[in-house]
């Protein structure tokens, strides 16, 4: 597939203190998206995520490296005419409804007034906001605010959507919603970009990902490359055995109203203790395989050495 947006040996360094010092916050960034893809940009905060969508959007220049939309220089108009963005914090007029608002950013891409009419209502629908749309934008939580600034960053039916913590301020039933949005966007063709440190919201929609930690790429790639499948530990919740009854089988980690949490690190103790269970007539309520995670590689990569 064609890359939408690739970045190559990218680097920026800024003038931090009272007496300024140079410090360099990008220390040669290299990532491609391709096209109608869902790409995680994780890392902590300070890793200088928000800084290498800056270079990539324009809004800041990078001391060297090179950065590409749609094949051409990312400070082509071309280029970002087909391109939408959220920022982190985004600040909105406060005295402008929410319909209004998305008809003046409308307005800056030159789309014409009948075309206005139908995409504004079906915006604020597909992020639950139809019933804001007369509210003024000083009225509207965080969440609200992040769902409208979704809106506004598909007002022009962009083909690449970059979202700075989207999913920031929002409850659980409105993360579930933005990612929904986004897997719809891909579904419609459209390459999203977005940045998070919820980590589990990224395992559930990302095609790839990029780790960056102190202003480098420490990894990247496929989900099911990074994120090893081999099982490090079976949690098992049963009922009806005594901690001591397990000793040498597992490790129990807690017992609580009669049951028994174990982490057995030996697969083949697992069929050990179920046979224990069956001829003690014990009961097992949960037997849950875990396997190293996103948050695993993340926490290992970010947690100092």
């Amino acid at each position: 597939m064609n890359a939408v947006l690739e970045l190559n040996d990218v680097r920026k360094s800024f003038k931090l203190g009272f007496i300024p010092k140079t410090r360099e916050i990008l220390k040669g960034i290299t990532f491609s998206v391709a096209e109608g893809e869902i790409f995680g940009y994780l890392g902590p905060n300070g890793a200088g995520k928000t800084t290498t969508i800056k270079c990539a959007l324009g809004l800041i220049f990078p001391d060297g490296g090179s950065i590409k939309l749609f094949g051409r220089p990312h400070l082509d108009p071309q280029a970002k005419e087909r391109l939408g963005f959220l920022p982190e914090n985004p600040y909105f007029y406060d005295y402008l409804t929410a319909t209004e608002f998305l008809d003046f950013y409308a307005q800056l891409f030159k789309v014409p007034k009948d075309v206005r009419r139908e995409r504004i209502p079906r915006l604020l629908r597909m992020v639950s906001m139809e019933r804001a749309a007369d509210l003024q934008l000083r009225k509207f939580s965080r969440g609200m605010l992040q769902r409208v600034g979704l809106a506004q960053a598909l007002i022009n039916e962009p083909a690449l959507v970059i979202l700075d913590e989207p999913l920031g301020g929002l409850d659980p039933i409105g993360r579930k919603e933005i990612r929904d949005v986004i897997l719809r966007l891909r579904d419609e063709g459209k390459t999203v970009v977005f940045t998070s440190h919820i980590l589990q919201d990224i395992e559930m929609i990302c095609n790839r990902v990029a780790i960056i930690v102190g202003g480098r790429i420490l990894s990247q790639g496929r989900l099911s490359d990074l994120v090893s499948e081999k099982i490090i530990f079976t949690e098992m919740t049963i009922s009806g055995l005594a901690p001591a009854d397990v000793a040498a089988l597992g490790e129990s980690v807690s017992a609580e109203g009669g049951r028994l949490l174990l982490k057995v690190h030996n697969e083949g103790r697992v069929e050990d203790i179920l046979e224990l269970a069956r001829v003690r007539k014990a009961k097992v309520h949960a037997l849950v395989p875990r396997t190293l995670t996103l948050e695993d590689i993340f926490v290992d990569m970010v947690k100092p050495k």
